[in-house]
């Protein structure tokens, strides 16, 4: 179903509810979008903050460039996300983008995709042969993860620590921010817990809980979003643990969080240019500019009490 941007809102909010969107939008407004130079597909991974500011960075742009855009979004679910795929290669597509709940899906996306001539874009993971891949625009999340430890290893100077880590779903972007974290934490630092919280601000509660519990000595927890990081500290406060977060996304909440000193530090990734950088790196390789790199980065900023008041916008206003 095609749909105009202004009726795309109550649509939205109606297919959230439901767990799968489906549509697209023209960029004349219209609806009709016959005169787009490409139809694109993009299919979402999940429904957090992040994935909802990287859908509305890539339909901003789509209008901006004259794209015609599908979405569908999977909900973490990777029988889902084929299905998906496979239903914008029946509608067309000149290319499908692709955040992924899981990379064990990402074989059966890219072969059903290449099956089809349709090419496959990636945002957040890189597999390890890029060969049947049009591009990628990623956050460097092991680089994430490092820049979070480096943060603890500095407020611990020297001292032997206990860390938690609660990350977010298993085979997916969070594992390798997860290793990027725990591999670069300092050998005073030892890691007690590490669970997922599903990107669910009430599981990461319930799992902050159960952590505290089993270790009430803990010094610092890693949470691989910010919303999770909400939900922890909910457990940490009703515990009255002085337990230090540090985290990622860079969302307005986020950096306020670290302002006011809720949250250690953050490292801010925004949303917006990666999603941005998306749509229009798929447009440039598909028309075959060669000056295109294949694989774009979002720029990273730690963000601590000191540099919080020039964080980066994380999403399209």
């Amino acid at each position: 179903m095609r749909v105009t941007s202004r009726h795309h809102t109550a649509l939205l909010s109606t297919a959230l509810a439901t767990g799968l969107l489906l549509t697209g939008c023209g960029s004349g407004g219209s609806g009709g979008g016959g005169d787009a130079k490409y139809t694109i597909g993009f299919v979402n991974g999940s429904n957090t903050e992040f994935h909802t500011c990287l859908q509305k960075s890539i339909e901003q742009k789509a209008k901006d460039l004259g794209v015609e855009l599908y979405t569908a979004n999977s909900t973490q679910d990777a029988g889902k996300e084929l299905s998906n795929i496979e239903d914008m290669i029946s509608r067309g597509v000149d290319a499908v983008i692709v955040q992924t709940v899981n990379v064990d899906a990402l074989e059966a996306d890219i072969a059903k995709a290449k099956g089809a001539n349709v090419p496959i874009f990636l945002t957040s993971v890189l597999p390890t042969d890029m060969k049947d891949v049009l591009g990628a625009s990623v956050v460097p999340l092991a680089e994430v993860g490092k820049l979070d430890a480096g943060l603890v290893a500095k407020d611990a100077v020297g001292k032997q620590v206990e860390v938690g880590v609660i990350a977010g779903a298993p085979g997916a972007a969070s594992d390798v921010l997860v290793g990027g974290f725990t591999d670069s934490l300092p050998d005073t630092a030892k890691v007690v817990a590490n669970q997922p919280g599903m990107f669910s601000p009430a599981k990461a509660q319930e799992v902050a809980e159960n952590m505290i519990q089993a270790h009430p000595g803990l010094d610092y927890v890693f949470v691989a979003n910010e919303e999770m990081a909400f939900g922890a500290l909910n457990a940490f406060k009703a515990a009255k643990a002085g337990v230090r977060i540090v985290t990622n996304n860079g969302t307005e909440h986020g950096v306020e969080a670290v302002k006011d000193g809720t949250f250690l530090g953050t490292v801010s990734n925004p949303a917006q240019v990666t999603g941005a950088n998306a749509l229009e790196s798929t447009v440039k390789l598909l028309g075959g500019d060669t000056s295109t790199e294949k694989i774009t980065r979002t720029p990273l900023t730690l963000v601590t009490k000191e540099n919080a008041a020039s964080a980066p916008a994380y999403c399209t206003e």
